[in-house]
């Protein structure tokens, strides 16, 4: 195919109906996500000057100032999360599990049938690992079978979209853990919430399931007619070899040192006692710090040498310059949010006229706005969760539900929303506006699907 070459995935020729005018509206529309970020900042401080109560000059920049440098340290642990995931499906188990299992995906339908079990299973697991399992399970697809795409990694994100419901859930997680500073159940009521009572309940679970099946089959429908856009090997992402770096004298002592397992086995031993003591003193908590230990520590065992896992996490890092550009800008603008008190407004204004009953559906509802300025599971429940937990509290309503409503929401979102796909997209070798058209339809199904659940399901 070459370069110039008109392709399915670039306009409403290739698809049919609303379909393709999503995909070609994205294509021209979308810029690139720290520019859509710097219009996102600038939008949140009109609304702020419009509908906020404290939204003077000052406020405005000292808020936006506090909010874009309180958030590295936040940044940072994503931005780990994202290396020790990478490490881990980067280890050559992991890659040959996924190239073999991607010769089993010889047509669109097969390939729906393997990306969105496979990917929902890792993104439930651990948000980062899903999305590098779905960016390289993307492309060993695309390395074996002619397909769109733009299509495949637009599915592998959709199946990716279930990660607010799963272990790594910071909402759910930090509701689960004692004395966090972001468990406002606690601060509130003083009760946890257990895991059994969000992730693995039936409104959750149920949802989430829903997501992955029904999206299977609404992707097989709209595979593009006609021709197709496969991956170019000229516009490939780099491949990643961990394992490819050669000392200048390979049998130096530095040499030896970097392939001896030994270092792995030291940091394995220091690793697994920091969770043994914790366990034994009943102080063991999942949460970001921990998950990305463990994650640490299973990347190291199957990387096997020091030098492999240090490659690998190089590799990983530069996949993370886009988040570490757009961290303090998402920051800044949490923090006008907050500081102004546009975020308390937006949820105020929805839970206002909001009973016991209809509570957790109305806080699903003002997630999906605010999720849209403010992307981070973890930044969002710090500006809505002070609001709706106190809410729910009032009304006698299910407090672990209203709180899910919001990580709900998240998934949701997120398929508008460019945040979290740039690392996948910039992994898989895309640009993100051949995959955003896709995953607005994956935002209209899921909305129907979560809401449903909060409403229907007990």
């Amino acid at each position: 195919m070459q370069p110039h070459q008109q392709t399915a995935a670039s306009g409403p020729g290739g698809h049919h109906g609303v379909i393709g005018k999503i995909v070609y509206v994205f294509e021209r529309v979308l810029p690139d996500p720290f520019v859509l970020s710097i219009w996102l900042t600038v939008l949140v401080g009109l609304l702020a000057i419009a509908f906020a109560p404290h939204a003077s000059a000052t406020t405005l920049l000292n808020s936006w100032y506090g909010g874009a440098f309180k958030i590295l340290q936040f940044a940072f642990q994503m931005v780990l999360i994202l290396a020790t995931g990478f490490a881990v499906a980067d280890a050559p188990v992991v890659r040959a599990l996924l190239e073999r299992l991607a010769r089993g995906a010889t047509s669109p339908g097969r390939a729906a049938a393997l990306v969105f079990p496979i990917v929902g299973l890792a993104a439930w697991a651990n948000w980062g690992l899903g999305l590098v399992v779905a960016a390289f399970l993307s492309r060993a697809i695309a390395r074996n079978t002619r397909i769109d795409f733009g299509w495949l990694v637009a599915a592998c994100y959709s199946a990716w979209s279930v990660c607010n419901n799963g272990l790594s859930s910071s909402i759910a997680l930090s509701q689960a853990s004692h004395g966090n500073e972001m468990n406002f159940i606690e601060k509130a009521t003083g009760q946890l919430i257990p895991l059994s009572a969000t992730i693995f309940a039936p409104f959750v679970l149920l949802p989430s399931l829903a997501v992955l099946v029904v999206m299977g089959f609404v992707f097989v429908r709209m595979y593009p007619v006609g021709d197709v856009q496969p991956l170019v090997p000229d516009a490939e992402a780099p491949e990643q070899d961990s394992h490819s770096r050669s000392a200048i004298a390979p049998d130096s002592f530095a040499a030896r040192l970097e392939r001896s397992p030994i270092g792995t086995l030291i940091l394995l031993a220091i690793g697994l006692g920091v969770i043994f003591i914790a366990v034994q003193a009943h102080k063991f908590a999942l949460d970001i710090n921990t998950t990305i230990l463990i994650f640490l520590l299973v990347g190291l065992a199957l990387q096997g040498r020091p030098i492999a896992y240090a490659n690998a996490i190089r590799a990983a890092v530069t996949q993370c310059g886009a988040m570490v550009l757009q961290y303090p800008m998402y920051g800044g603008i949490m923090g006008i949010m907050a500081g102004t008190g546009l975020a308390a407004a937006i949820a105020k204004g929805f839970v206002a006229f909001a009973s016991a009953g209809t509570l957790p559906f109305w806080s699903y509802c003002s997630s999906l706005i605010i999720t849209l300025l403010v992307p981070s599971a973890g930044g969002h429940w710090a500006v809505q969760g002070p609001f709706v937990v106190p809410a729910a509290v009032a009304l006698h309503a299910d407090a672990a539900r209203t709180a899910m409503g919001v990580a709900m929401a998240e998934n949701v979102s997120n398929m508008l929303q460019p945040f979290w796909a740039v690392p996948m997209v910039a992994m898989a070798g895309i640009r993100i506006q051949k995959v955003m058209g896709y995953t607005a339809i994956t935002f209209l199904v899921s909305l129907v699907i979560y809401a449903a659940a909060l409403l229907l399901i007990p």
